[in-house]
C-alpha cells in the first residue's frame, strides 16, 4: 500500500545554506546527494510526497534533474523561495502537483510553506517548514523542514502519532 510523506526546505544548489543552518555537507552537490539518497531510501514509487516549500535554487534543467530522481508522486506546496517561479514552471520541472496556497489533509492537518496562526482552541495541527532549526512550542505545529529529520521525509503516522493524542489508557 502507498505511504504518503512530507518533508521541506532542502534548498537543492544552495550553497550559503550550509552555513546558515549548519548542515553537514562539504558542499552543495554533497548535500544534493545525501538528500536524494535519504529520500529515496523511504519513499517508493508509488508513494506521494508532499514537499512543503523551498525545494530548489537551481536553474531548469538541474532542477528537472533532481526531480526526475526522486520517488513517488510529488506534490509541491510553494515556498516563499520557490515563489519567484510560476506554478507552471514548477509543473514543467516534474512536479506532479502544485499548490499556491496551503491545503487542508485529511480535515485535520493544514499544510503550508510557513507557520500559520494556531491557538490552543483550534482543533487542528499545522504541519509546516520554513524555520529550518528552530521549532514552535505545543501540539498545533508540527515542522517537517529536513534539519529536523536528518533529510529524510516523514510519513502521515509519524506526524500523527506525535501530534494526535492517544485514546489508549495504561
Amino acid at each position: 500500500m502507498a505511504k504518503v510523506f512530507f518533508i521541506s526546505d532542502h534548498h537543492f544548489g544552495h550553497k550559503h545554506i550550509i552555513d546558515f543552518e549548519s548542515r553537514p555537507f562539504a558542499n552543495a552537490d554533497e548535500m544534493n546527494e545525501a538528500m536524494i539518497e535519504k529520500w529515496n531510501a523511504v519513499v517508493g514509487t508509488e508513494d506521494k510526497v508532499f514537499h512543503l516549500g523551498d525545494f530548489s535554487f537551481l536553474n531548469r534543467d538541474k532542477t528537472a534533474a533532481i526531480v526526475s530522481r526522486l520517488n513517488g508522486y510529488k506534490h509541491l506546496i510553494l515556498g516563499n523561495h520557490d515563489r519567484g517561479r510560476s506554478r507552471q514552471w514548477w509543473l514543467s520541472v516534474g512536479f506532479d502537483e502544485v499548490s499556491e496556497h496551503p491545503i487542508i489533509y485529511k480535515d485535520f492537518f493544514f499544510l503550508s510553506h510557513e507557520p500559520m496562526y494556531m491557538n490552543k482552541h483550534m482543533p487542528y495541527v499545522n504541519v509546516h517548514g520554513h524555520i529550518h532549526g528552530q521549532k514552535y512550542e505545543g501540539i498545533h505545529y508540527f515542522n517537517v523542514s529536513v534539519e529536523h529529520w536528518d533529510y529524510t521525509p516523514l510519513t502521515f503516522e509519524q506526524i500523527r502519532d506525535a501530534v494526535v493524542p492517544s485514546e489508549e489508557q495504561s
